[in-house]
């Protein structure tokens, strides 16, 4: 279904934006030219204000509409991700990464350029009550940038009333939205194992503390909180995904080093899978002679969408692409997002639009779909407009 408005207009130059974007990644809070960029786009298009630095390297953009009255009415938040991911990119594009190591591998590139492609076009309409406010938050990928953006004082500052959120989706067609009333995204919490055990030759192990063994042990043994201990009608996942142990193939390695992560979706299963591994696993290691030193360190809450801005935001996109073409009751994703900060602060929505068949999030092949653009830029504008009639 095409998009035939002002903003597949700028499609293109949307685009062009996107791909320079894709070609210059920056990680974290480290995103001087990215923030640069932003930051000079939005005070070309007019907005009210412009604002660099908040929680450290974030841009914010306020748009007072025309029809506001005398009153500066409702505000409404739209917050999209600006950092890449230290993933080096394997696709062979004309704006491949010009940096080695660092890629747009979850289209971050795609979010910032449609919520530009969107400031632009309130900035020159306002055709809306209230103030649009456009986001622009570093450190997505694992630095909580959401977070010091409100530590930031990001809306009390701007008044922020409720606030919005979008991320592509691979697999599903381009410009298919998607989103659910509740918990979207899971909880993601880190586990750091360190095993000491007794080193030796490995051809006499009765005279050693098999950290291997042990730390195997241990990968298998967790696996039953989430089968035994967890209610089968919640969602819960434990992973072990580095074992680091030995150097050679003779020698019994006398430490070992585990990392994984924990997620769900739910606060009485978070604490459920915390109370289980802390007690599980130095006890494991103990059985066998060893000791394992276990930290659970807990990270992004889960994303919790509110009921009416849900509802809304999938009746937005409905206005955009038609009904058929929403999904509003999509099945929670057990990936994490930081925009969980800014819902447990403020009423509003995450949703998800297609990216067509492409590769996943975080590979090396991925890339944004520039089709979607005129669908996610529309969806914003016509959140703001729908949001803050005149």
């Amino acid at each position: 279904m095409p998009i035939v408005n002002r903003v597949s207009d700028l499609h293109a130059e949307i685009t062009e934006w996107r791909r320079d974007f894709h070609a210059h990644p920056e990680l974290l809070y480290d995103l001087p030219r990215t923030s640069a960029i932003v930051a000079e786009k939005l005070k070309a298009f007019g907005c009210d204000e412009v604002v660099p630095g908040i929680g450290r390297t974030g841009v914010v953009g306020v748009i007072r509409g025309a029809k506001r009255n005398g009153s500066p009415g409702k505000v409404i938040g739209m917050r999209a991700d600006m950092d890449a991911l230290p993933i080096e990119e394997a696709n062979d594009l004309p704006y491949k990464s010009t940096t080695s190591g660092k890629m747009h591998a979850c289209g971050h590139d795609g979010h910032t350029a449609m919520l530009l492609g969107a400031a632009r076009h309130l900035a020159e309409t306002r055709n809306f009550a209230g103030t649009a406010v456009v986001i622009f938050q570093p450190a997505e990928e694992g630095g909580a940038g959401a977070r010091a953006m409100i530590e930031d004082g990001l809306f009390e500052r701007f008044g922020i009333d409720e606030v919005y959120g979008m991320h592509n989706w691979p697999g599903q067609p381009v410009g298919r939205f998607a989103t659910r009333i509740g918990p979207i995204m899971a909880a993601q919490d880190t586990l750091h194992i360190d095993i000491e055990g007794v080193g030796g030759h490995a051809a006499r192990p009765h005279l050693a503390i098999d950290t291997i063994l042990v730390g195997s042990q241990i990968v298998n043994q967790i696996q039953s909180i989430v089968s035994r201990n967890v209610d089968p009608l919640k969602n819960a996942v434990v992973s072990i995904c580095m074992f680091q142990a030995g150097n050679t193939d003779n020698v019994i390695p006398q430490t070992a080093k585990l990392l994984g992560t924990a997620r769900s979706l739910a606060p009485e299963v978070r604490d459920l899978l915390e109370k289980r591994l802390t007690h599980m696993i130095p006890a494991i290691a103990e059985a066998y002679g060893a000791k394992a030193r276990f930290e659970y360190r807990r990270g992004y809450p889960v994303l919790v969408n509110h009921a009416r801005e849900a509802e809304f935001a999938a009746a937005v996109a409905a206005d955009v692409i038609g009904a058929d073409n929403v999904d509003p009751n999509i099945p929670p994703f057990m990936g994490a997002e930081d925009f969980s900060y800014m819902l447990q602060k403020r009423p509003g929505a995450f949703v998800f639009v297609g990216n067509g068949d492409s590769a996943g999030l975080h590979n090396p092949s991925y890339n944004f779909n520039d089709d979607v653009i005129p669908f996610g830029t529309s969806y914003w504008v016509r959140l703001v407009e729908t949001a803050l009639p005149g």
